[in-house]
C-alpha cells in the first residue's frame, strides 16, 4: 500500500490519533513518544506553503531568568511561536466576570461559576442556545470586547520578544477567542504583524487544537516544532497540548497556584511571570532554527 498524503482537513483529523490525543500519551507526560511519533509521520504530511518573516540582527540585554520548566528532553528544534492576544501580548483589560454576568444573568452565573471555579467557557455555553438568544449573547460579548479595544495596551516585553524572534527568523502567529476587529486594531497599534492571526471568526476556538494545527499547516512545520504561549491554562495550554505543541503559561500574578486549578489535568511545559523570561527559556531549551 502506498503512503497516504494528507490534505489540510486530513491534517486536522490527526488530533484523534495517539500523536495528538493527550489521553494516549505515555504516563508522566513523557514527550519522547511524541517526538518519535512525529518523526515517523513527517514524510506523510502534505502541508501548505510556509511563511517567512524578515530578520533584523540586534543585541539584547536579558533580565535574569525566573521561569520554571517540566521539559527534560534534549533541545528540540523551534520554528514558530504562536501567541494568545488578550492578557499575553496585551495587558488584560476585559472584565470577564461582568461579561459573563451580562450574558448569563446573576443567578445563572453564580450557579455555573460554582461548578467551574477555574473559569467559565462562555463561548462553549452559548453554542447550545437557540439562534436568537445566541445572537444576543454574541452582541453582549462583542460589546465588552470593543470596550477593551479602546483601552488596549501592549504587554511589557512583547516588542523585545518579537524583535528577538525576527532576528532568528522564527515565525510568529496569533490565536485569540476575540473578534477580528480587535486583532486588526492590535496590529495597527502594535506595529508588528502576526501571521496567521486567527480570531473567533475562524470557526474553531481554543482550547480546540484546530486553529493551532491550521497555523502549523500553513507554516509547513510540525506541531512539536512550535510553542504556544498564553495566559490561560484551559484555553492556551489546553490548545497546545491537544495539538502536540510545546506550551508556555504566562502567569503574572501567580493565580494558577490557587487550589481552584489543582484538579485541572493540564501542566504547561514552561511557566513564566513575564514575557521577558520567554527569551531565556527559548535560548535555554530550543535550537532556534527557521
Amino acid at each position: 500500500m502506498g503512503i497516504m498524503r494528507l490534505s489540510s482537513s486530513g491534517w486536522l483529523n490527526l488530533k484523534w490519533s495517539p500523536v495528538f490525543n493527550p489521553i494516549c500519551r505515555a504516563a508522566g507526560r513523557n514527550r519522547i513518544f511524541l517526538l518519535s511519533a512525529f518523526s515517523t509521520i513527517h514524510s506523510t504530511l502534505s502541508l501548505y506553503s510556509s511563511c517567512h518573516h524578515p530578520s533584523s540582527p540586534h543585541r539584547y540585554s536579558f533580565p535574569m531568568p525566573n521561569f520554571s520548566s517540566t521539559v527534560s528532553a534534549p533541545r528540540g528544534r523551534l520554528r514558530g511561536v504562536v501567541f494568545d492576544m488578550d492578557g499575553t501580548l496585551t495587558v488584560p483589560v476585559i472584565d470577564f466576570a461582568a461579561m459573563h454576568k451580562s450574558v448569563l444573568g446573576d443567578e445563572e452565573y453564580v450557579r455555573i461559576k460554582s461548578l467551574n471555579p477555574s473559569g467559565i467557557d462562555i463561548l462553549h455555553i452559548i453554542q447550545s442556545w437557540a439562534p436568537e438568544k445566541q445572537r444576543r449573547a454574541y452582541e453582549v460579548i462583542a460589546d465588552f470586547e470593543r470596550q477593551g479595544i479602546d483601552r488596549l495596551q501592549i504587554m511589557p516585553g512583547a516588542a523585545e520578544l518579537c524583535t528577538f524572534l525576527d532576528s532568528k527568523n522564527i515565525r510568529r502567529g496569533l490565536i485569540t477567542r476575540n473578534i477580528k476587529e480587535a486583532v486588526d486594531i492590535f496590529h495597527q497599534r502594535f506595529g508588528w504583524t502576526f501571521h496567521p492571526a486567527l480570531s473567533r471568526e475562524f470557526g474553531y476556538y481554543k482550547p480546540n487544537p484546530a486553529p493551532l494545527l491550521h497555523i502549523c499547516s500553513s507554516w509547513d512545520v510540525l506541531p512539536n516544532e512550535v510553542i504556544m504561549i498564553g495566559d490561560s491554562l484551559r484555553d492556551d495550554v489546553g490548545c497546545g497540548k491537544q495539538a502536540g505543541a510545546f506550551t508556555c503559561l504566562l502567569d503574572e500574578t501567580g493565580r494558577y497556584n490557587s487550589e481552584h486549578y489543582a484538579n485541572m489535568d493540564l501542566e504547561p511545559d514552561f511557566k513564566v511571570s513575564t514575557l521577558g523570561e520567554v527569551l531565556h527559556l527559548l535560548n535555554a531549551n530550543f535550537e532556534l532554527a527557521p
